[in-house]
């Protein structure tokens, strides 16, 4: 007959072992939930946004600088590209030239000279040719000394046009790499504004629209004068395009980054600017916030945004993705660099 065992208790220490394991483990949970990072406000959300619009505006800017320095060295290429051609042509024809004085010489028999002489019925007559052969073969010797220049002539531009190519294939691969910054930047920020409610994202989206059509309105400029007829023009020309979107890489007609919309609102003043905020810099004089005048360029944040200056501590710009061309206070763009006069 079989036996009918009790169970076997736990003994106390196994029971105390487990129990502490157990409050253990609900006092590292607890831990971790009061560890856990609390959900960002709207207003640090919005500060965080701004903050990555700002880097992918500088990405902006380093990525149109090197789409300009692309345009330039795919000019100077063709240009060599061309030369090389045509120089080639050259080449080509010279050593024609030569070949054909080298077969009629061939064909003549090359007869030694003192033959010539004796079967000569008038000696003047032989002496006259020898002289003109002669002559013949200082313009030979000539000759090969030019083709011989051409060829290292080419051979120079041949070898710049490759270091050129060189250079371009490292300005594409940069504009890559601007590229997957600028995206990178505007998806960041974009995973922030999802983190917010749909009750979050619509007030500060209200907040946003409401800025871009107070802005613009004619706001108060005042009545300073413009510093020339010039920053006047392109001032007004700015202020057509106020509303129109802010996109990165753009310059218009349709919608604008910052140092796309001072280039195009010049550009109708008569006067031609580079691309960017860090060439733009250069293109007149710089000048401090005192003396600033209605047209002048100002720059803020380590050369990564430019905008015009209307007057009353105002600009007007293309801000950052998401919002259009407005009017703005000064005392809201961050650090201000300079101005300069064009």
């Amino acid at each position: 007959m079989a036996s009918h065992r009790r169970p076997k208790q736990p003994s106390r220490t196994r029971v105390t072992v487990l129990t502490a394991t157990a409050a253990a483990a609900v006092a590292l949970t607890s831990q971790a939930a009061q560890a856990a990072p609390a959900k960002p406000s709207k207003d640090e959300v919005k500060a965080k946004v701004d903050a990555l619009y700002h880097e992918a505006e500088k990405a902006t800017e380093d990525h149109s600088l090197a789409k300009e320095q692309q345009t330039k060295l795919q000019k100077e290429i063709d240009a060599i590209q061309d030369r090389v051609a045509r120089g080639q042509d050259e080449l080509n024809t010279m050593r024609d030239k030569l070949g054909s004085v080298a077969s009629a010489q061939y064909r003549s028999g090359g007869i030694d000279p003192s033959v010539q002489l004796f079967l000569s019925g008038d000696p003047d007559t032989y002496l006259d040719k020898a002289s003109a052969m002669d002559q013949l073969g200082a313009k030979q010797a000539t000759a090969l000394e030019d083709i011989q220049s051409k060829q290292r002539d080419l051979a120079q531009q041949r070898a710049e046009a490759t270091r050129k190519l060189g250079d371009l294939q490292d300005v594409r691969q940069t504009l890559g790499e601007k590229k997957a910054k600028i995206q990178g930047k505007l998806s960041e920020a974009q995973k922030l504004l999802n983190t917010l409610t749909a009750e979050e994202r619509a007030k500060m989206e209200e907040e946003e629209q409401r800025a871009s059509r107070d802005a613009g309105e004619r706001v108060s400029l005042g009545n300073e004068v413009p510093a020339s007829q010039r920053g006047a023009a392109a001032l007004n020309a700015a202020a057509t395009q106020l509303g129109k979107p802010y996109v990165s890489g753009a310059e218009g007609p349709n919608s604008y980054d910052c140092s796309g919309l001072t280039q195009w609102a010049y550009r109708q003043a008569g006067v031609s600017l580079t691309r960017t905020t860090y060439t733009q810099q250069n293109d007149g004089v710089k000048i401090g916030r005192s003396q600033l005048k209605p047209g002048d360029l100002v720059f803020f944040n380590g050369l990564s945004h430019v905008g015009l200056y209307a007057g009353n501590n105002q600009i007007l710009h293309a801000p950052k993705p998401g919002t259009v061309v407005r009017y703005e206070s000064m005392d809201y763009m961050g650090t201000f660099q300079f101005g300069v006069r064009v």
